[in-house]
């Protein structure tokens, strides 16, 4: 029998109404399931599986009820592996999960009959070295932020391009995003709104001292690093904005393309103009 896996957004009472109504539908369609902490909660299910354990169970659908952050660390959770996702937006803005809730069934109707499409997001590498030895390494589907904390005092970052010297600035932070990521922090940073079928990566400087550093788009196979001098206490390494690590003086980051690609359902085409023109109010 097919299994579903299902993880959800906290603190969501909604959720109370939707997710019984989520399993009666999939039971009545024969589809085993699974839930995540937080769908548990909410109908009160015995034995939860945490999102990380979830791919060991091999699921066929992984259905996300949610927002933008959710989705992101369900991606992360799956990036080893080609289960589709479905991804319900449940939050307010929700670029990435552009399925509303009135079209949940619609879709999974479509998903059951094999008339989705499945669109492909490509992830990033990201590897954290100290002392010139890798320390830590994460993929993410948005971006990678090297920022200060709360103490407002600018850091000095050297960018390199396939081991090339771009430039050294003092700024707030950098960004480097996927074409996915470009609608998130970047975009907000006044970075450039990227389609996701195209290969490349973002270089967005967050607030720099000099007017003439720009966002730089480069090649999907290119290798960034970023090096920090003079890191100013509270500075931090933050993946998809949710895994963060305090960056030491002489910490370096680099991020390149990602193996593995998030496979999302999609019910129909232009999903990124659609939500360009519903969330950010485009003509």
């Amino acid at each position: 029998m097919p299994l579903a896996a299902i993880i959800s957004k906290p603190q969501k009472p909604e959720l109370r109404t939707i997710l019984p109504e989520l399993i009666a539908w999939l039971s009545a369609r024969d589809y085993h399931y699974l839930v995540d902490p937080d769908s548990a909660c909410y109908i009160d299910a015995a034995d939860p599986i945490e999102r990380e354990d979830m791919p060991e169970h091999k699921p066929d659908l992984v259905i996300v009820l949610g927002g933008d952050g959710t989705l992101l660390s369900a991606a992360r959770a799956f990036a080893k592996t080609t289960v589709p996702i479905l991804s319900v937006n449940l939050g307010s803005l929700g670029f990435l999960t552009e399925i509303p809730l009135a079209e949940m069934y619609m879709m999974l109707d479509a998903w059951c009959e094999n008339c989705a499409s499945i669109e492909l997001r490509s992830m990033m590498r990201i590897e954290l070295f100290r002392d010139g030895r890798p320390f830590q390494k994460w993929d993410a589907l948005n971006d990678a932020v090297v920022a200060k904390g709360a103490i407002a005092r600018m850091a000095n970052f050297t960018v390199q391009l396939d081991g090339q010297f771009v430039a050294t600035f003092r700024a707030d932070g950098v960004i480097v995003s996927t074409p996915t990521g470009s609608t998130a922090y970047s975009l907000a940073a006044n970075g450039p709104i990227v389609m996701a079928s195209v290969n490349a990566m973002v270089v967005t400087p967050i607030c720099p001292h000099l007017l003439t550093i720009r966002p730089i788009v480069v090649p999907g196979e290119s290798t960034i690093s970023v090096h920090l001098e003079g890191v100013p206490s509270q500075t931090f390494l933050t993946v998809d904005g949710q895994e963060a690590v305090e960056i030491h003086r002489g910490d370096s980051i680099t991020c390149c393309r990602s193996e593995y690609s998030v496979h999302l359902l999609r019910l129909r085409p232009n999903g990124l103009f659609n939500v360009l023109r519903s969330k950010l109010k485009w003509g």
